[in-house]
């Protein structure tokens, strides 16, 4: 039997997003953060500004616009400049390398980058950027010459009409690690994120009173979607530049918020800050996290700095936040809650059958949030949807109370610090070394972080070994922040049946370790 959540009415309206701000408190701070604080009609202002700035740069409607820029007020600008002209944002993690930026602008085919000044060094070592037709525009990039965000969103333009985009013309395209392979473009359209939109509002009861902190990443679609979701209800929406107590400490006593959205790692480093005090808290009536499974200690520890619980939460990437607990006085610990408002859930076998009360299944969602597709990837995309149903890889059961409880994934991503991590693309990183014969990546459980990435290699023969640092070292040069944690060498690399590493086993081997350190 298919779990549904809460009926919604209509998606929100992506280009006339800051309407309810608007008319019922125009002058209000509606988007702050510790630098600066742009009212509701300066927010409105400025993003039609700059919309019409890139209209005369030579974009047009259906054009994709990359962005490769940290958490700032001036990313939301521009997804609101970008939803406003009808071109389709392509966020990129700020962390991404030059061969991780070459891909994604390749993938996308995107005719414009706008970028934070200082990974000009990453920049400069990408093949793809410059063969952007438009090029580049800068962010940050203080007393240097050429286009820069800053000018562009102070500049008057020549007046363009500026026309509704259509519900079904694409709005975003997110990149995420699949569990094979390169990462792939999720495409929402305008109408699939402004129903993501419309479902966080009836979720977390957003209204104009509320200040809303989602104190996580706007390149990933959590926070972007959340951040929406304040700016369309009315609230007024605080953005971290960082995601530590040294920032966040400041921007909660600031703006007291009544909602808090973070990732378990960095939320842990929150409360365990020596600074952080239980009147720190005194202002949210909810505090909820995802990305991750949230760990025993840290709701103990969450709860005795704050005096409440967090609420955890379940989504991805194709399809927002599909799960949440009702309402605070409704959480119940250690679930990812019930079906969002606007989402179905079917929990199935291997076989496509659905799976008893408490049985855990593979789970199944039907949204009209789910993506339309991933971009340029039919294939794909028929083999993640099937019949309207998306397919998360994921494992869940649900009690006689439609809670679902989070049972594990069939994939084999790791997640870090809420990121997720390819296995494959790891171990692609490491065989680039001469001296490595054979590599295979696992996540080892971690308190902190959810995952950490181990590398299991052995190497060739009668060649000059690398050090585990200098190993990892090399790894990161490739792929960033998705380096091994840790590499453990071996005389045989398990293979499996078809001749492929078996990363079963090395799992297996990795628990087997844990044990023996804990008998």
């Amino acid at each position: 039997m298919a779990i549904a959540g809460a009926t919604l009415e209509r998606p929100i309206q992506l280009a006339s997003l800051l309407e309810v701000g608007l008319k019922c408190k125009p002058n209000e701070p509606a988007l702050v953060s510790l630098e600066r604080t742009w009212s509701w009609i300066e927010l409105d202002q400025v993003s039609t500004r700059l919309a019409g700035q890139y209209l005369a740069l030579g974009l047009v409607p259906g054009d994709r616009v990359a962005s490769l820029l940290p958490n700032r007020g001036a990313l939301l600008v521009h997804y609101l400049a970008c939803f406003k002209a009808g071109l389709v944002a392509t966020p990129l993690n700020y962390r991404y390398q030059a061969p991780e930026i070459d891909h994604a602008l390749d993938v996308s085919g995107a005719s414009l980058l706008v970028a934070h000044a200082e990974r000009e060094d990453v920049l400069a070592a990408s093949k793809q950027v410059a063969r952007l037709r438009l090029g580049r525009i800068s962010y940050g990039a203080d007393g240097r010459t050429g286009r820069r965000l800053e000018e562009l969103m102070t500049s008057d333009g020549p007046l363009t009409d500026l026309p509704p985009p259509k519900p079904e013309t694409p709005a975003f395209i997110f990149f995420t690690s699949g569990s094979t392979g390169k990462p792939k473009g999720v495409t929402h359209s305008h109408d699939t994120f402004g129903w993501m939109v419309a479902s966080a509002i009836a979720g977390l009861a957003l209204t104009p009173a509320d200040v809303f902190l989602p104190a996580t990443s706007a390149s990933h679609i959590a926070a972007t979607s959340l951040s929406f979701a304040g700016l369309a209800a009315g609230c007024c929406v605080a953005i971290a530049r960082s995601f530590g107590g040294d920032e966040l400490l400041p921007l909660l006593r600031a703006t007291q918020p009544s909602l808090l959205c973070m990732l378990p790692a960095p939320l842990f480093g929150l409360v365990r800050d020596h600074g952080a005090a239980r009147a720190d808290f005194q202002s949210l009536r909810r505090c909820v996290s995802g990305g991750d499974k949230i760990s025993a200690e840290l709701e103990r520890e969450f709860q005795d700095v704050t005096g409440f619980a967090i609420e955890e939460l379940y989504g991805m990437t194709e399809t927002g936040t599909s799960t949440i607990n009702p309402t605070a006085a409704g959480n119940r610990i250690g679930s990812i809650g019930q079906m969002a408002p606007g989402f179905t859930a079917s929990i199935r076998d291997d076989d496509g059958a659905e799976v008893p009360t408490g049985t855990p299944g593979r789970l199944w969602i039907r949204s009209k949030c789910n993506m339309i597709g991933y971009w340029e990837r039919p294939d794909a995309t028929a083999e993640t949807i099937v019949d309207g149903w998306l397919d998360t890889g994921d494992l869940v059961s649900a009690d006689e109370q439609n809670y679902l409880w989070f049972r594990g994934r069939k994939k084999q991503i790791i997640i870090h610090d809420g990121s997720n991590i390819c296995p494959q693309e790891v171990e692609d990183s490491l065989l680039e070394d001469p001296a490595i014969a054979s590599a295979g990546v696992v996540g080892i459980h971690d308190l902190i972080h959810g995952e950490n990435v181990r590398a299991y290699i052995t190497f060739r023969p009668d060649v000059k070994r690398p050090t585990a640092a200098e190993i990892i070292q090399f790894s990161r040069a490739r792929v960033g922040y998705k380096a091994p944690d840790e590499i453990v060498v071996l005389d045989e690399m398990p293979i499996n049946a078809v001749g492929k590493v078996d990363r079963v086993a090395l799992k297996q081997m990795a628990d087997a370790a844990v044990n023996r350190h804990m008998a």
